[in-house]
């Protein structure tokens, strides 16, 4: 038997029997406006307590509803027997107006759970009346109405008719689009429009328009909206588009901290729009004890101007870290892409100056490198920033030829892939993997930059930031020809936005046979405003003596 009590400053205790969950929890939303000082074992008070008790399970399909009180000390004890529960013994419904034929209001019919020999259920009820009405708002038909709508119970047979008659009269018409206070050329505005004039509304491209149009970052303020004022003389209804240019200039400061890299400032400076063809230029420069890097690019959007585009790209990095001191200089020529499986791709060529030191070798290499990358990001977000489902993939080939200025012929791929699934609302599981191959006629003549070490905060826990790579014969760090990762991680949130994790590492950078390295850990994540943070307590397995514990911290996306 299940019970439930309200407790009360009164004398009086409440307790309430003989109901099933959901019985019980409707029942205590209509009692909760009752004061617990009002309680009593008066008959007013009983006669109010089945009023609203009746309606509470009426709401559920109990019409045949007995109440037993019983006084006990200084508790009012009321047993409930719901009774058979009311069963639909027909379902009468109607569309009418031009959505007769309309597919989404027919689905929305067939998949409701109000079927005949179904329970009777007031909720369901008005939940697919308010679906209904909702569907009528987002295609257009703004004139629909309920000719019927009502339920028909007979108590004494357990039985109810539901009669729902919805007549969407017209349905309106997108009608020409006018736009105010664009500094962009109109007809690259209007590319982002998925929708024509004499198509039929709906209001999922209106908010689809609105939000690519805030995406480009051409505009400080976007309204889209239908001129609703027309409603009742024109069948086309004019969309109005009214904008406010960015600024032509936006500078932003960042400060953050990373064990990998320390305390890292940012300073960026974007011309968010050039010209009135959308052409826009951002640059960054960043500044941490190990690496500081000065970026450059310069977009040009094509036809589909938030995927498809050209840019110009010039970066500067240098490197002091453990026994890699470099100078990077980097300029491409890069062409996006998004294709029809939501993959991103780039096909770029780069040219690469290198002035390095990597252990016993100092030299300065040079490279031409065609490639192309394939990327895709996809999330569900859950708890403010928190990912409940999501995958990255990232791969890339290029290739260099010693006769086309390469140092050495040079054939590299790379890729990683994550995975992030949640189990219930407490639960999450989070996969990384990644690899890397270098393939070079003389690997001597290879710069820092291409090669490849792990270790650090994003790769395995419990060892320094890029720590682990083959060495040369002074012991020196000289990066690898191979690289293969993983790792397994699994959180559980243990109040609010507070969760706890485990993890284990596992990987290498190699030349000829890996050394397998493994880390392991507890961590704590925090869901902040900032972003999700993270912290690790690491132990690296494979560690030297004395090294085998690190601290891994960092606050930033997941993916």
């Amino acid at each position: 038997m299940l019970l439930f009590s309200f407790k009360s400053f009164a004398d009086t205790k409440l307790v309430i029997q003989g109901l099933d969950s959901t019985a019980e929890d409707n029942v205590e939303q209509y009692l909760s406006s009752i004061s617990p000082s009002d309680y009593s074992t008066g008959l007013r008070f009983k006669s109010q307590l089945e009023r609203r008790i009746k309606k509470a399970l009426n709401a559920l399909g109990y019409y045949n509803v007995r109440f037993h009180f019983t006084e006990q000390d200084d508790q009012l004890i009321v047993h409930i027997e719901p009774g058979p529960v009311v069963k639909i013994v027909k379902v009468d419904f109607k569309i009418s107006g031009e959505a007769e034929d309309d597919r989404d209001f027919l689905a929305l019919l067939q998949n409701s759970s109000i079927k005949e020999g179904a329970p009777l259920s007031h909720r369901d009820y008005e939940s697919l009346k308010s679906k209904i009405r909702n569907l009528a708002l987002e295609k257009g038909y703004f004139n629909g109405r309920f000719d019927v709508s009502k339920i028909e119970v007979s108590p004494e047979r357990n039985q109810a008719k539901i009669i729902l008659h919805f007549d969407s009269a017209k349905q309106y018409l997108f009608g020409e689009t006018l736009v105010k206070g664009n500094q962009i050329a109109l007809d690259r505005v209007l590319s982002l429009q998925h929708f024509k004039q004499g198509e039929p509304y709906q209001i999922s491209k209106v908010g689809d328009f609105s939000q690519k149009l805030s995406n480009t970052n051409w505009f400080s303020s976007v309204l889209v909206e239908p001129d609703f004022s027309e409603l009742k003389s024109k069948r086309e209804l004019p969309v109005r588009v009214t904008l406010v240019p960015a600024a032509k200039n936006q500078l932003e400061t960042g400060l953050g901290y990373s064990t990998d890299v320390g305390l890292k400032g940012t300073l960026k400076w974007n011309k968010p729009w050039l010209n009135s063809q959308g052409h826009s230029f951002s640059s960054s420069f960043s500044l941490s004890g190990p690496e500081q890097t000065i970026t450059a690019a310069y977009k040009i959007p094509l036809e589909d101007v938030l995927h498809d585009y050209y840019q110009i790209q010039y970066g500067l990095k240098k490197v002091d870290n453990l026994d890699t001191q470099s100078l990077e200089s980097n300029l491409s020529f890069e062409r996006h892409w998004l294709e029809d499986n939501s993959w991103n791709k780039t096909v770029f060529v780069r040219y690469l100056i290198e002035n390095y030191e990597q252990g016993v070798l100092d030299d300065i290499g040079q490279f031409v490198l065609p490639g192309v990358t394939f990327s895709r990001t996809r999330v569900r977000t859950r708890h403010s920033q928190l990912i409940s489902w999501g995958d990255k993939q990232t791969f890339t080939a290029e290739y260099g030829n010693e006769a086309l200025i390469s140092e050495t012929d040079l054939l590299r791929f790379q890729g990683s892939t994550s995975w992030i699934r949640s189990y219930g609302d407490s639960q999450r599981g989070v996969i990384r993997l990644s690899g890397g191959v270098n393939l070079a006629d003389d690997f001597n003549k290879v710069p820092p930059s291409l090669r490849f070490f792990v270790g650090g905060d994003n790769s395995i826990r419990g060892y320094s930031y890029e720590s682990i790579s083959p060495r040369d014969e002074t012991g020196a760090l000289t990066g690898a020809k191979y690289l293969a990762t993983s790792s397994v991680e699994y959180q559980y949130r243990f109040v609010g936005k507070w969760w706890g994790a485990v993890f284990f590492d596992y990987g290498d950078a190699f030349n000829r046979q890996p050394d397998w390295m493994r880390g392991t850990g507890i961590g704590l994540r925090w869901i902040s405003p900032l972003g999700p943070l993270r912290l690790d307590f690491a132990w690296g397995l494979d560690s030297d003596p004395g090294d085998e514990f690190k601290i891994h911290f960092t606050l930033g996306p997941e993916l």
